[in-house]
């Protein structure tokens, strides 16, 4: 089937509320321009330099969001045009955006990452770490980020009640967060949960963003 086809079938399971980002990570400008060609405006990239070309080199009104694991010295690369950075999951990396943000006068939107699955090559902080964070008023010594919601991947795993059980921690955690520290500011409001394998179910226990790659571009090249 076509990216495109693809795309429309990926649509009808997606309610109106539910943003898609097109995780286009290892695949050509080719096929980003197939999905951009219809309708798709966001597009997800793991890698900074390949996310730094296709940003050079492809219409300048796609959203570009960056969903890998980002180091630090790497963050100047992106921070003049990314639209969201997911995976923020160290007070380090934090810093080092705002800095880097603080330098091009923007305000750079972020995701904090949640640890949630039962693998050790997950990144995320836990949920003490992240009431730590907001307590000490962290976020106020970084003006140039904003905070708009929380990441977290499940387990990858077959089993769909481990899965689900996941998510809804997920959200039950962003809720907390959001009545005891949000609850006068409507930019906390991202809960990205869901991919390729997952997302009806992350959809089902309340995600508001779903990342989507191979169902809709097919298996990578690597």
């Amino acid at each position: 089937m076509s990216v495109c086809a693809n795309i429309q079938r990926v649509r009808q399971n997606i309610p109106s509320h539910v943003q898609l980002v097109c995780v286009s990570k290892f695949h050509p400008n080719d096929a980003v321009l197939e999905a951009y060609n219809c309708g798709e405006r966001v597009f997800g990239e793991s890698k900074v330099q390949e996310l730094v070309g296709k940003y050079e080199s492809l219409p300048k009104d796609i959203l570009w969001h960056f969903i890998g694991h980002l180091q630090t010295n790497k963050v100047k690369y992106i921070v003049p045009f990314v639209e969201l950075i997911h995976g923020v999951d160290s007070v380090k990396l934090l810093a080092e955006i705002d800095k880097q943000a603080a330098k091009v006068g923007r305000i750079v939107n972020c995701l904090l990452q949640v640890h949630i699955a039962q693998e050790e090559t997950k990144f995320g902080f836990d949920e003490r770490e992240l009431y730590e964070l907001f307590e000490k008023g962290l976020l106020k010594e970084c003006p140039n980020v904003s905070v708009c919601g929380l990441m977290g991947m499940a387990t990858f795993t077959d089993n769909g009640e481990q899965v689900r059980a996941e998510f809804k921690t997920l959200k039950t955690l962003f809720d907390k967060l959001k009545r005891d520290f949000f609850t006068d500011k409507n930019d906390f409001s991202t809960l990205s949960m869901g991919m390729s394998d997952d997302y009806p179910i992350a959809i089902e226990e309340g995600s508001t963003l779903v990342r989507i790659g191979t169902t809709i571009f097919g298996m990578r090249e690597y």
